[in-house]
């Protein structure tokens, strides 16, 4: 039997990108919209027809009910600038105001908050919810895709982020 910290130190050796997951609860006239965002590194393809990524939440997150209640997200992933906006998301401590304010916001299909200046956002609706462990995996399908300026990428390996530059 593998021990939760032999698997944990064994993931420390997995790359992955780091990525803000963003969600909003929708407008309404007279109430203000409700946003809240998570840091992951634990998304990944699915499949490409239709265009579907996974995306894993903690269940015992404060933000979980957020996420599963509004039905959408986006999938916002970093350049190798954001990393203190990675830091501050990935904080249960953040205000989700002041956490937002830190940057720029728009939104695509629909509505979730996408990051401006990241290397890509997919704005997903949760197709499915699959409980596994102490996670939910998100089934995302993806109806919208914005492209960023930078070709810098942010990893989180060995317990650390690390810039990732594209070669010519």
């Amino acid at each position: 039997m593998v021990s939760r910290q032999e698997y944990r130190d064994a993931m420390a050796r997995l790359g992955a990108a780091v990525n803000v997951i963003t969600t909003a609860s929708p407008s309404r006239p007279g109430q203000r919209q409700e946003r809240c965002g998570f840091t992951a590194s634990a998304v990944c393809s699915v499949t490409d027809d239709p265009p579907t990524l996974l995306v894993c939440m903690n269940r015992s997150s404060q933000r979980h009910a957020t996420f599963a209640r509004n039905g959408i997200l986006c999938v916002n992933v970093l350049s190798a600038h954001q990393e203190a906006l990675s830091n501050l998301f990935a904080s249960s401590d953040h205000a989700a105001d002041d956490a937002f304010a830190q940057a720029e916001w728009t939104t695509l299909a629909t509505g979730a908050p996408v990051l401006d200046g990241a290397v890509v956002s997919f704005d997903c609706r949760i197709a499915q919810a699959t409980d596994v462990g102490t996670h939910t995996v998100f089934f995302c399908e993806v109806e919208g895709i914005r492209t960023g300026p930078s070709h810098e990428g942010l990893i989180y390996f060995g317990r650390g982020y690390h810039k990732i530059i594209k070669l010519p």
